[in-house]
């Protein structure tokens, strides 16, 4: 259950992450929400790595969207190159 709590949080953080660095996203709006599921499931276990989070619980909400935010950041730094 932890996992699908993960998922659906990293869904709304890529919504947020996406509103929080507006401009042209190489991938569109699909990507973003991938990058936000992602960015989500590794600040889980990067806060459960530093002992920031218990086995079971997921990142908070700000952690999350910070790392969806820097995984976005990557993702057009890396995306906008080939383009």
């Amino acid at each position: 259950m932890s996992i699908i709590w993960t998922i659906i949080i990293g869904l709304i953080v890529g919504i947020v992450a996406k509103f929080l660095m507006p401009g042209r996203d190489p991938g569109g709006f699909v990507i973003t929400a991938i990058i936000g599921i992602v960015g989500s499931v590794i600040a889980t276990y990067l806060g459960r790595a530093l002992g920031m989070y218990r086995p079971g619980e997921s990142a908070g909400f700000i952690a999350a969207v910070i790392g969806a935010i820097i995984l976005l950041f990557l993702y057009r730094m890396v995306a906008g190159r080939k383009a």
